[in-house]
């Protein structure tokens, strides 16, 4: 870690906040060096010249190249920064392109005069740039609408006045636009210190994540929209100055047809003293208007729920949403239990501690062996046992017990269990399980009842504070032959992960049913548990099978708990475990095949596939 007064004032906050212990630990953590740097590797996928004159002649066969419109609103640019930004357009290996560049220097027109004279004399050699001089400055939206009025591209991409291009981005854009009708396209992105001799912090996208732009404008830059969609919306909005980008954006997806992502760096975000990114609180506003942006989509889209900012200052520019119920309907909470009665006593009194009361909790019996297991059954579900009637531990308690075959199965005895429940929503909860949250069964609930969405994972951690789960990447992790892994395992409770992924709302293309809420309706639909899958990969291929039917899977760490799993698990050692653990690999890589193969949209593939804290893929 750099010695600056930044880091030093960042690091008396987090001394006082967590003390010494914790603040040890954070430093150790911060002056680790990665494992892969981020200059080694931008520098193997840089795109090489003899690619980009690959591209140019490629282009140059297209028969229908969709030209594309680049708005470039400036204000106040200096000269350096707009003749790179130029240049980083004109270095484009796809040349079917139009710069509109909207001058705002307005009533400051004569000090700025050097604009207007650099871009004439670039226009004069260059037909493709067009450039408007605005009477004032309208304003960052509306001087975006008023670059939009000289385009006329069919597709229209978005560059800020001070940041560049790579020189394969338009290509790659208009590649998409061919091959998949894309309307919406977005890609990768870094940033670039103020005199370009470094990028760094690189921001790999996963593909449409609805939950995570609710989070963050993570989509950004580089971002390109079809003309008829912009318009369809109605172009950029005043009143969302500042974050006019994250509406624009937001009101895109909503009626987008193709939304398309290209897991590339593409877009190079310059850091300077006046860029929003270096110099966050001085642009409050802007953030203030992207909790608007979020409030107005939800309204759009028949969403009843809030939003607030994320965390403090470092954060600025992430949310948490949070959706109303729209009744308090009756759920259904399973819990598979083989003796553990400590265990299971630790479980049911953390529901009961839960604010929401509208509950039934289903205890699986599978062939407890110890007389004290079965007196404890006979204590919880007697109406009128102390612990009952003080509220220790949960009013419905039901016991039925799985008696099919003789090994355990896990996906069997929750489609049991499934059979008794009464509830419109499932809860599959470990014994192991304690919950943290009071409110975490409202939180689950108010994901669950968006009609896009089916099931709803939680954040979870082991004794020492530390992950144990913060969703899970299919096709990730050299332990279980790079099926599945949950994501920054072992990473301190305090922390938050790469782009605080493990401290937002985001979707994932499975979680854990050690701590799950799904639809009844869509898990009867999805045919319950695979009961080839008795151990392993069980709840991986629930959400696989509930995501192939379109709906999205949730991961919520604002419902958080203790899950008491050993991490030293007994490992799969004896000839029996090791047939059954090939059997349900060989299962899953049939089944799910080509996510397997092709990477999880959700996890982009510049990551690692071994690692599972958004480490970077190897570059060699």
């Amino acid at each position: 870690m750099k010695i600056t007064p930044n880091n030093i004032l960042k690091g008396i906050r987090y001394l006082k906040n967590y003390g010494w212990k914790e603040f040890g630990i954070r430093l150790r953590e911060k002056s680790e060096p990665e494992e892969i740097s981020y200059k080694d590797w931008y520098q193997k996928h840089c795109v090489t010249t003899q690619q980009l004159e690959g591209q140019r002649k490629q282009a140059e066969k297209w028969k229908c190249a969709p030209l594309i419109s680049i708005l470039v609103p400036v204000y106040h640019t200096p000269e350096l920064f707009l003749r790179q930004m130029i240049a980083s357009v004109q270095a484009q290996s796809y040349e079917n392109w139009e710069l509109c560049i909207a001058d705002a220097a307005g009533e400051n027109r004569e000090q700025y005069a050097y604009i207007e004279e650099l871009i004439l004399e670039y226009q004069k050699k260059d037909a493709r740039i067009r450039y408007l001089q605005l009477e004032r400055n309208y304003g960052i939206a509306e001087n975006t609408n008023k670059a939009l009025s000289m385009a006329q591209g069919t597709y229209l991409a978005l560059l800020d006045h001070d940041d560049l291009l790579a020189p394969d981005a338009l290509y790659e854009v208009a590649r998409v636009i061919r091959d998949k009708s894309a309307d919406f396209i977005y890609t990768d992105e870094d940033k670039v210190t103020e005199d370009l001799s470094e990028h760094y912090a690189p921001h790999f996208k996963p593909d449409f994540n609805l939950d995570l732009l609710r989070s963050n404008n993570y989509i950004t830059h580089l971002t390109v929209v079809s003309r008829e969609l912009a318009e369809k919306i109605g172009g950029f909005r005043n009143e969302y100055n500042g974050a006019q980008d994250y509406d624009f954006i937001l009101r895109c997806v909503e009626l987008a047809e193709c939304i398309v992502h290209i897991p590339k760096v593409l877009y190079h975000w310059r850091m300077h003293k006046d860029s929003t990114a270096a110099n966050a609180t001085g642009k409050m506003y802007a953030f203030d208007a992207g909790a608007r942006a979020i409030e107005a989509h939800l309204q759009r889209m028949g969403v009843k729920g809030t939003v607030e900012a994320f965390g403090e200052k470092e954060k600025l520019g992430f949310y948490r949403v949070h959706y109303d119920l729209l009744d308090r309907p009756l759920v259904s909470i399973i819990i598979p239990n083989k003796d553990e009665q400590e265990s299971l006593d630790k479980c049911l009194r953390s529901i009961a501690k839960s604010s929401y009361d509208n509950y039934e909790v289903i205890i699986v019996e599978n062939n407890s062996t110890e007389e004290r297991t079965f007196s404890y059954y006979e204590e919880i579900t007697n109406a009128d046992h102390p612990k009952n009637r003080t509220g220790e531990l949960p009013q419905h308690i039901k016991v039925v017990t799985w008696e099919a075959g003789q090994g355990f199965n896990y996906s069997a005895i929750n489609n049991y269990g499934a059979g008794f429940a009464k509830g419109e929503y499932l809860i599959l909860l470990n014994n192991d399980i304690e919950l943290i949250t009071e409110d975490w069964m409202e939180e689950m609930l108010g994901h669950c009842m968006r009609p896009e969405v089916a099931v709803v994972g939680a954040r979870l951690y082991y004794p020492d504070d530390s992950i144990q789960h913060a969703g899970i990447a299919v096709g990730v992790g050299g332990h279980v032959r790079g099926v599945a892994t949950n994501l920054f395992v072992g990473m301190r409770r305090i922390q938050e992960g790469y782009l605080h992924r493990a401290a937002i709302q985001m979707d994932y293309s499975a979680v854990t049913a050690a701590c799950m809420m799904l639809r009844r309706t869509v898990f009867e639909e999805a045919g319950g548990f695979t009961e080839k899958l008795s151990v392993a990969f069980n709840d991986v291929d629930l959400c696989l099978k509930i995501r192939k039917l379109g709906y999205l899977i949730v991961y919520d760490p604002y419902v958080e708990a203790y899950h008491y799993e050993s991490k030293s698990r007994g490992q799969e050692d004896s000839e029996e475990k090791i047939r059954r653990f090939q059997s349900e690999i060989e299962y899953m890589r049939t089944e799910w095949n080509e996510i397997l193969r092709y990477g999880d949209p959700y996890y982009n593939p510049n990551f690692s596939r071994v690692k599972n804290d958004y480490s970077l893929n190897g570059i060699d």
